[in-house]
C-alpha cells in the first residue's frame, strides 16, 4: 500500500496491466502435462561401449530406448518428422548415450561447427540436459552435432546458461548413410550428485536444421525458454555409482613472454610459472576446491563497446575458474536475469565475480583461493574465498562471498547470500541479502508463474548503511506472457563485490506480449509486445522511461524480422558528455525512434542479422546500424565480420563511432580449434589482436598457446603497443 500511495501513477498502470493479465490467463487455461520418466540400464565396467559413434557394439542391445519425441515447433506436441532413437545406460563410471538421428534426405543435415562451445545451433545437433539435484531449476548441458562439435554448459535458474564451463566428458558423431549417428559418455565424476537421489531431471532435444523442426522429449510446451528444465522428464533408479576418492588435481605450467614497443629499452621478458586446480567431492555432491596461481590466458576478448550513456557499462564474467558452479551464486531471481537494457539486468547485484582480479580495470593477480559449492543436508551452498596480490596502492586483498538456498514449496527456494571485502583495498565493506524464488508450473491450469523478491543491505566504512530490495512477477507462457517488476537502489546502496551503476532509484518494469503461432503457412509465429520501464529518483521524480511497442514475424525457415517504435524520457540533472566531448546539456529530453532488425537463418552458410534505429537523440538526431555476418561453409571453417556504426549530431556538435569486429575459426579436428579475435573503434583508436589455440589431445590433458597484440591506430599510423605469448600445457589426474 505504500509503494502504491507513492508511486500512484505507476501502480496504478502495473495494477491495471496485472487485471487483464489475470483475467486473459483464467480465459485461456492451457492443459497440464504429464513429465516423463524412463529407467537406463545398468551393465558392468566391462561392457562399457568404445566411443566412437559406431552404434554396433553389443552393449547398446540392452539400453533403454526411448523414440517417442515430438515437436517444440513448428507445431508444438505433432510427432516428429524424422525418426530419432534415443539409448542411456550406464555403470559405475559413466553415464552413456548414443543417438541414432534418422534423416528422410540426408544430403540435406546441416554440417556446421566443429569446435568445442562453438556455434552448435547454426546446424543439426542434440542436446542432453540433466540435473542430478532434480533442481527443476539448475542443470548441466552437453550438445553434440553431425561433426562431432560439442558444447557444454551450466544452465541457470531456467534461463541463463554459461556455456564457459568445461566438463571432462567424450562423444563422437558421423554421418551415415540414412542420417547421423552419436555416442557419449558423461562420467559422474564430472558431474554433483547427491548419491541417495536415484532420480535425475532430463531432457533430450534435437534440432532439424533444414526444416528449421525443434523435438524434445518431456516438454512441448514452446513458450519455455530453451534452457527452461520446470517441466523436463526424469531418470529414475540410478545408483551404486563410484566416484573413488572424488578428487582431481589439474597442474599445468605457463611460458609467457610479453614486449612494451612504446616503452623506451623495454626488452621482452621470458618467465614461467605453475599452477594448479584441486577439486574434491567432500560428499558426492558438494564440491571443495583449491587454486593456485589461476591462470586466465584462455578468456576471449571482451566485446568491444563505446559508452554513450551517463552510465559505466557491464563486461560479463569470462574466466573459467569463476564459472566453474556459478550457478551456486545466482541471486535474486528474474530481477537480473531479464533481457534487456543493462541497467535491468545487472544493476544492484551484490555479487559480480569480475571485480576479483581487476581493480579500476587494472588485472590484479590472484594468488589462491577456495570455492566450495553444491548440496549438503537439503541445502545449495555456494562459497569463495580468494586472496589477491599487493598493488602499487594497497595490500593483497582477501574477498569473501557465501551463498546458500534451500528448497522450499514444490518448486521453489530461499536463501541469503554474504559478500566481505572490497578488489580496491579503500573501504570495508560487507553486503548482506535474502530471496525467494518462487515458481509454479501448473497455474491456472497449466501456466507457468514465476515470483521472485529480494533484499539486500550494504555497510561501508566509507559511506552509510543502505540497502536494495525488489519484487517480479513473471507468466512466460502462450499465447499471453506477461512480467512486471520493481527495484529499489538506495543512494548509498555500495556492494564493492557486486555491481551498481545507478543508485538512488525505484524502476518500475512492466511487458506483455501476444504470441500467435501458425501451421501449414510460411509464417511460423507473430509476435506483438508492449514494454514499460520508468525509473524515478527517491523523492518520486521521473528521471528515465522508455515505452516500446514491437511487432517480431518468424518465417518456417528461420528468418525473422522485427519492428519497434521506442518513446523515451530522459531527466538530466547535470551535464555530460559523449564521446569527443560532445556536450549534453542538463535538463529534460523526449524523442521517439524506430527500429528495423533483420536475422536471417543460421542454419544457412551465410547469415546476417543487421539492425538500424532512427532518428533521434536526446535534443539532436542520430542513426545506429549493426551488421553482423556469418559464414560457415563447412565443419572445418566460420569467420564472423561485424560493423556497429552510430552518427550523431547534437546542438553542441557531432561525433560519429565506429566499431569494427571480426572472429575466425579454424577446426582441424573436433578437440583442436585455432580461434582469433580483431578488434577496433575509432573512439580510443585501439586495435586488439589475439589468437588461440588449443588441442585437447585427451580428456583432461590440452595444449594451449595464446599470442596477443595491441596497437593504436590514429589516422593511418600503425603504432605497437603490446606483444604477449603463452603456452600453457595441463593435465588432469582423477582419484
Amino acid at each position: 500500500m505504500h509503494l502504491c500511495r507513492t508511486f500512484s501513477f505507476a501502480c496504478g498502470r502495473l495494477a491495471l496491466c496485472g487485471l487483464v493479465i489475470a483475467d486473459a490467463f483464467a480465459a485461456q487455461p492451457a492443459e497440464a502435462q504429464a513429465q516423463r520418466t524412463a529407467r537406463p540400464a545398468r551393465i558392468e565396467t566391462s561392457q562399457a561401449p568404445v566411443i566412437d559413434a559406431d552404434l554396433s557394439d553389443p552393449a547398446w542391445a540392452g539400453a533403454a530406448i526411448i523414440e517417442d519425441f515430438r515437436q517444440i515447433a513448428p507445431v508444438s506436441g505433432a510427432p516428429a518428422s524424422e525418426r530419432t532413437i534415443l539409448r542411456v545406460m550406464y555403470d559405475a563410471d559413466n553415464l552413456y548415450f548414443s543417438v541414432y538421428a534418422y534423416d528422410s534426405d540426408p544430403e540435406a543435415v546441416a554440417v556446421r561447427a566443429m569446435s568445442r562451445d562453438g556455434a552448435l545451433d547454426s546446424g543439426d545437433s542434440i542436446r542432453i540436459i540433466l540435473d542430478p539435484g532434480l533442481t527443476r531449476r539448475n542443470a548441466y548441458s552437453f550438445g553434440v552435432g553431425p561433426s562431432g562439435g560439442r558444447t557444454d554448459a551450466l544452465l541457470l535458474n531456467n534461463a541463463d546458461d554459461v556455456v564457459e564451463w568445461d566438463a571432462i566428458w567424450t562423444a563422437r558423431a558421423r554421418r551415415v548413410s540414412d542420417g547421423w549417428t552419436a555416442e557419449i559418455a558423461i562420467p559422474f565424476h564430472s558431474l554433483s550428485y547427491n548419491d541417495t537421489q536415484g532420480d535425475w531431471g532430463f531432457e533430450f532435444t534435437r534440432d532439424i536444421r533444414h526444416k528449421n523442426e525443434q523435438l524434445r522429449w518431456s516438454s512441448v510446451d514452446p513458450a519455455l525458454d530453451d534452457n527452461d528444465i520446470s517441466q523436463a522428464g526424469t531418470l529414475t533408479g540410478i545408483a551404486n555409482i563410484d566416484r573413488g576418492v572424488g578428487l582431481d588435481i589439474q597442474l599445468y605450467g605457463v611460458m609467457r613472454t610479453k614486449h612494451d614497443w612504446h616503452l623506451p629499452d623495454n626488452g621482452a621478458g621470458i618467465g614461467a610459472t605453475a599452477g594448479g586446480n584441486a577439486f574434491y567431492k567432500i560428499t558426492p555432491a558438494l564440491t571443495g576446491t583449491l587454486t593456485v596461481n589461476p591462470d586466465f590466458s584462455d578468456a576471449p576478448l571482451d566485446v568491444r563497446q563505446v559508452n554513450t550513456s551517463r552510465f559505466s557499462l557491464f563486461f560479463p564474467e569470462s574466466r573459467d575458474f569463476f564459472l566453474q558452479d556459478a550457478g551456486a551464486f545466482e541471486f535474486g531471481g528474474i530481477n537480473f536475469v531479464r533481457d534487456g537494457d543493462d541497467r535491468v539486468i545487472n544493476n544492484g547485484r551484490p555479487f559480480f565475480s569480475r571485480n576479483i582480479g581487476l581493480v579500476e580495470g587494472r588485472p590484479v593477480s590472484i594468488v589462491g583461493g577456495g570455492k566450495l559449492s553444491g548440496e549438503y543436508a537439503g541445502m545449495n551452498i555456494g562459497a569463495l574465498s580468494v586472496l589477491t596480490d599487493r598493488t602499487a596502492a594497497a595490500p593483497g586483498q582477501m574477498l569473501s562471498v557465501m551463498r546458500v538456498t534451500r528448497p522450499v514449496f514444490a518448486e521453489s527456494r530461499a536463501g541469503f547470500v554474504l559478500t566481505r571485502g572490497d578488489p580496491t583495498g579503500a573501504t570495508d565493506n560487507t553486503v548482506a541479502g535474502g530471496d525467494l524464488q518462487f515458481r509454479d508450473a501448473n497455474f491456472l491450469g497449466g501456466n507457468n508463474l514465476i515470483a521472485d523478491a529480494y533484499y539486500e543491505r550494504s555497510f561501508s566504512s566509507a559511506a552509510r548503511q543502505d540497502d536494495s530490495f525488489g519484487a517480479a512477477i513473471a507468466l512466460p507462457n502462450e499465447p499471453w506472457g506477461a512480467e512486471l517488476a520493481f527495484k529499489e537502489i538506495g543512494a548509498d546502496f555500495a556492494p564493492s563485490l557486486g555491481f551498481a551503476n545507478r543508485t538512488a532509484i525505484r524502476q518500475y518494469d512492466s511487458a506483455l506480449a501476444y504470441t500467435l503461432r501458425f501451421a501449414g503457412s510460411w509464417l511460423r509465429t507473430l509476435e506483438v509486445g508492449a514494454e514499460n520501464s520508468s525509473i524515478t529518483d527517491l523523492h518520486d521524480r521521473l528521471e528515465t522511461r522508455e515505452s516500446r511497442g514491437s511487432v517480431d514475424f518468424e518465417t518456417n525457415s528461420g528468418d525473422e524480422i522485427e519492428l519497434r517504435a521506442t518513446n523515451y524520457f530522459e531527466h538530466i540533472p547535470l551535464a555530460f558528455t559523449l564521446p569527443r566531448d560532445v556536450l549534453v546539456p542538463a535538463g529534460a529530453y523526449r524523442w521517439t525512434n524506430f527500429t528495423l532488425n533483420v536475422e536471417s537463418s543460421t542454419a544457412r552458410a551465410l547469415a546476417m542479422e543487421a539492425e538500424v534505429t532512427c532518428c533521434s537523440f536526446y535534443n539532436g538526431s542520430a542513426i545506429e546500424a549493426s551488421i553482423e555476418l556469418s559464414y560457415r561453409p563447412n565443419e572445418y571453417f566460420e569467420i564472423v565480420p561485424s560493423y556497429e556504426a552510430s552518427f550523431i549530431q547534437m546542438p553542441a556538435g557531432e561525433v560519429d563511432i565506429h566499431v569494427l569486429a571480426a572472429e575466425s575459426v579454424v577446426n582441424f579436428t573436433p578437440d583442436m580449434q585455432l580461434a582469433i579475435q580483431a578488434q577496433f573503434d575509432n573512439i580510443s583508436e585501439s586495435f586488439s589482436f589475439l589468437a588461440r589455440y588449443r588441442w585437447e589431445y585427451r580428456p583432461g590433458s590440452e595444449f594451449f598457446a595464446a599470442l596477443g597484440q595491441s596497437a593504436l591506430l590514429p589516422g593511418t599510423n600503425f603504432e605497437v603497443q603490446t606483444t604477449q605469448l603463452s603456452i600453457r600445457l595441463g593435465h588432469t589426474f582423477r582419484f
